[in-house]
């Protein structure tokens, strides 16, 4: 059975985008330490989870790098042959290659790909999207790459809970580039 896991970079007050989407303070030029540790993550992901929102650009910019010999690391690489999954309620199909779209009951289909999966499965986002994966407790790996930002008010991915979630934090790692990442297994 797979392992749902999460990763996503975070203001300090808990945001992953500024109120209107904003990304802008985000850290993108990470060091090599933190690259390498991005692949172990990724490791034994054999499917992506995104919102539709965040398919929209995630996915074309990572097709662009993984094709641009300037770009093209093992991450570009990776991200871009993984098979990804959609949740939407909008498209009806895929537009990109290596892609499905679920517009069903996303609950179900997520414990379908974990009970079905010899791999583990990442979601990256969009907000709301997360929102509910959290609220349902679906996620079993909270990798969380805390910026040095505090953005005052945005978009939360935990607003939606409506009671305690318990984690335990497993390690957290200072990164050159600014980044800590504070990794926590939920306790289901």
């Amino acid at each position: 059975m797979g392992k749902l896991k999460l990763q996503v970079q975070i203001s300090i007050d808990g945001y992953i985008a500024g109120p209107n989407g904003e990304m802008d303070w985000m850290i993108w030029n990470w060091d090599d330490q933190l690259k390498k540790h991005v692949s172990e993550i990724n490791q034994s992901i054999g499917t992506i989870l995104l919102g539709r929102k965040l398919a929209e650009g995630f996915i074309p910019t990572w097709a662009e790098m993984a094709g641009n010999p300037d770009t093209a690391d093992d991450f570009a690489k990776k991200v871009n042959i993984t098979p990804k999954v959609v949740f939407s309620r909008t498209l009806e199909q895929s537009k990109w290659p290596n892609t499905v779209v679920c517009a069903g009951d996303t609950i179900a289909e997520i414990n379908r790909l974990k009970s079905q999966s010899y791999t583990d499965i990442i979601a990256y986002g969009g907000a709301n999207f997360v929102s509910g994966l959290i609220k349902y407790n679906l996620i079993d790996e909270y990798h969380l790459f805390v910026n040095p930002v505090v953005l005052g008010r945005g978009m939360s991915i935990f607003n939606e809970r409506d009671e305690q979630l318990n984690l335990t934090l497993v390690n957290s790692t200072a990164f050159e580039c600014g980044i800590v990442e504070t990794f926590f297994q939920a306790n289901l």
